[in-house]
């Protein structure tokens, strides 16, 4: 069982197929992933002290499709953009004060939740084994609620960052990671191969 879940990379983990194209295409991917981050952004449920978004959705996707590296690079880029000002981040805002106020911890668990994503997704638990794309979406989602509520907990306590930062998450995060599980599934087979 082992063996099967966590046998060697396949070169065909993304039906994306980033690791054979060119570095232009990386680079095109790269944008286009921080613009997927940012529409992700834009729906939101607003909630107190941390919205619920599809912001999670849309770091384990880029994860599982692009890979460990070019995910986690695609992740930063998109944090940089909003660190920076650009409104990419939640509801459309952007500026430093928010990588340090209460979102922070999830902010900066992003690049770690999509490269945890992708390393699994170039392992086999992609859209060729449904079960463990989920088990792996799953795994990012609970990473970055761990991550994110501790970095609450130092602002307003343990028991108020679990009750405020961790349980309203759960089930949105078994949703997303549903969906993102069945996004990958669908994908399969619809994009075509690398030119060698």
């Amino acid at each position: 069982m082992t063996n099967l879940a966590f046998s060697s990379a396949r070169p065909s983990f993304s039906p994306l197929r980033l690791q054979q194209r060119s570095l232009g295409w990386r680079a095109a991917a790269v944008v286009l992933g921080t613009l997927f981050l940012a529409l992700s952004s834009y729906i939101e449920v607003p909630m107190v002290p941390v919205p619920v978004n599809m912001q999670t959705f849309a770091v384990t996707l880029i994860g599982a499709l692009y890979g460990w590296r070019l995910g986690a690079v695609t992740i930063i880029a998109w944090l940089v953009e909003g660190a920076v000002g650009l409104p990419v981040l939640s509801g459309g805002v952007g500026g430093a004060s928010y990588f340090v106020g209460p979102t922070g911890g999830y902010l900066f668990a992003f690049p770690l939740v999509g490269a945890l994503v992708g390393w699994l997704a170039e392992r086999g638990w992609n859209g060729n084994r449904v079960v463990l794309a989920f088990a792996a979406m799953v795994l990012g989602n609970l990473a970055c609620l761990v991550l994110g509520t501790a970095w609450l907990a130092a602002m307003i306590g343990a028991e108020q960052a679990i009750t405020f930062g961790f349980v309203p998450f759960i089930v949105g995060g078994l949703l997303k990671s549903a969906l993102g599980a069945a996004t990958l599934m669908a994908l399969r087979g619809k994009v075509k191969p690398a030119n060698p």
